[in-house]
């Protein structure tokens, strides 16, 4: 039988100094404990930390987007360096995985990237998964890495999400910790604390918008910190962190897929009528399009949302914008298949 998926992220604030430097002891940790972790989980190690590794060899570092690719380049090896020498001690060999957003824009390109991991994991080998700073561009970069591991998580049909964050959890007006949240709504977002560190790109505003997503297609969401001992595996066991609860879903992998958001280019305002059609499990039609709201090729996603601007689903379009729009009276025509449709 195969072992469910676990991904784990840990941000830059978690493994690096206030200067920016590798915290080498919070390296070997995690080494140790995610190396234990082998027995009952196909592991996904999603880490931060390249820009802030390698900024220190880049003169008058500003942060600039050209200086944090450099950074990056420089970054990648160490950090990798880093962690092959600390999870060498378990006997544990660690691979790289550089990945870019049109690695799940496209379905055949993310089969691709899921069969290779699923040979590393055959061959016990642990991905290290971070994003191809050195070549992205800023449209088409991931907001963060929080992103990143939940399209990984969804991609995958990870049993767990967790998300390692410098506070702990998810945190009260009060700083309390919130120990357990049964279904993410705008009031846990309204009362939750929204801190984001100097170092990474994401806070828990950001882990909160991808956890949503992630329990709404079926993975447990933990948000937890390394202040503890074992504090990986008490957080996996709900001893300490944040515990998040999945949402029950029956969609198949290509669903799961489309639904991720992850390669989302454009928006589409429809009608109520077809708001209703669309719940109905009915493809859309170009006469229930009330605006086109961003530019999308044929084959390409886009999200469709109410008149209310709610988002309702995403779909993979059957013609393009310009095509839509060049409909004369928004003819009967079919923007999208209801088998290509995600309700969300």
């Amino acid at each position: 039988m195969a072992r469910p998926v676990l991904v784990l992220k840990f941000g830059t604030a978690s493994i690096t100094k206030p200067t920016g430097e590798l915290h080498e002891p919070v390296l070997v940790d995690i080494a140790r404990q995610v190396a234990a972790l082998r027995d009952r989980y196909n592991v996904v190690l999603v880490s931060s930390g390249a820009v802030g590794a390698g900024r220190g060899t880049i003169r008058d570092y500003r942060g600039e987007i050209s200086q944090r690719k450099a950074a990056a380049a420089v970054g990648n090896l160490l950090l990798l360096n880093v962690y092959s020498r600390f999870f060498g001690v378990y006997g544990v060999t660690i691979a790289q995985s550089l990945c870019e957003r049109h690695h799940f824009a496209n379905r055949d390109q993310f089969l691709q990237l899921k069969d290779t991991y699923e040979e590393l994991w055959a061959n016990g080998i642990i991905p290290i998964v971070n994003e191809n700073d050195v070549v992205s561009n800023r449209e088409l970069k991931f907001s963060d890495n929080d992103e990143l591991a939940t399209l990984l998580a969804v991609g995958f049909g990870a049993e767990v999400l967790m998300l390692c964050t410098s506070v702990g959890g998810l945190l009260d007006p009060d700083g309390n910790l919130i120990r357990y949240v049964p279904r993410l709504t705008e009031a846990v977002f309204a009362v939750v604390r929204t801190d984001k560190s100097s170092m990474g790109l994401g806070g828990m505003a950001s882990k909160l918008t991808f956890a949503k997503l992630a329990t709404r297609m079926g993975i447990r969401v933990v948000i937890f910190g390394l202040a503890e001992p074992d504090s990986i595996r008490k957080a996996l066991d709900g001893e300490v962190g944040t515990q998040i609860e999945p949402q029950p879903i029956t969609m198949s992998a290509r669903s799961r897929w489309l639904g991720s958001g992850s390669l989302v280019v454009g928006r589409v305002r429809v009608d109520a009528g077809a708001a209703a059609a669309l719940l109905r499990r009915s493809s859309l039609l170009a006469v229930g399009v009330a605006e086109i709201l961003g530019e999308f090729s044929a084959g390409e996603v886009f999200e469709i949302v109410d008149e209310t601007d709610i988002a309702v689903a995403v779909a993979r379009a059957k013609l393009s914008s310009f095509d839509l729009s060049a409909l004369s009276s928004r003819q009967n025509v079919e923007v999208a298949n209801a088998n290509d449709i995600v309700l969300l």
